[in-house]
């Protein structure tokens, strides 16, 4: 019987991934509940808005940022999940699966729409400002690590898929 090594960068990887994909789940569910709580009270929310100096116009961008907010947590809980299986694969000693290489590049495009969903969020941001008469609301935009992210995503899946085709060759010549 032999016992795996336990890798500790592995188990903090794991427990990160936990917290960051049960965060990202409660928050998406939140701002899910938000959307309609948003239609559903509208005159006591209009008149708590009025009373904070904010214009009731910024209704419907709360709903379109909490609606946004949902989907854009949805996709960092799915990319959590995807990344966890990939530990998972390094940590049982066989991380170059072809599952990999896919779960990469579905990370890539998740992240890379994540980015785009960042420019309704941040211009709904500078809105809110532009409605708080001055409170600062600060909105990110595209981020250029977050793109540099995308693309090594996408060479990594690349690498995986072209590293489980040399390995499937190498196994088929011994």
């Amino acid at each position: 019987m032999s016992l795996k090594r336990i890798d500790p960068l592995l188990a903090i990887a794991r427990v990160i991934l936990i917290i960051i994909q049960v965060i990202a789940g409660v928050a998406a569910f939140f701002c899910t509940i938000a959307v309609p709580a948003i239609l559903l009270f509208r005159a006591q929310i209009i008149a708590e808005l009025q009373a904070e100096g904010v214009v009731p116009d910024a209704l419907p961008v709360l709903a379109g940022m909490a609606a946004m907010g949902a989907i854009v947590l949805g996709m960092v809980f799915v990319v959590t999940l995807l990344c966890r299986r990939i530990v998972n694969t390094v940590g049982e000693g066989d991380p170059f699966v072809p599952e990999n290489a896919t779960r990469l590049s579905r990370m890539a495009w998740l992240m890379l729409a994540i980015q785009f969903f960042s420019l309704p969020l941040s211009a709904g941001a500078v809105m809110l400002e532009q409605m708080t008469e001055g409170n600062t609301i600060e909105g990110d935009g595209i981020s250029l690590s977050a793109i540099l992210l995308v693309i090594i995503l996408f060479v990594l899946a690349r690498v995986f898929r072209k590293g489980t085709e040399m390995r499937a060759d190498l196994e088929g010549t011994v």
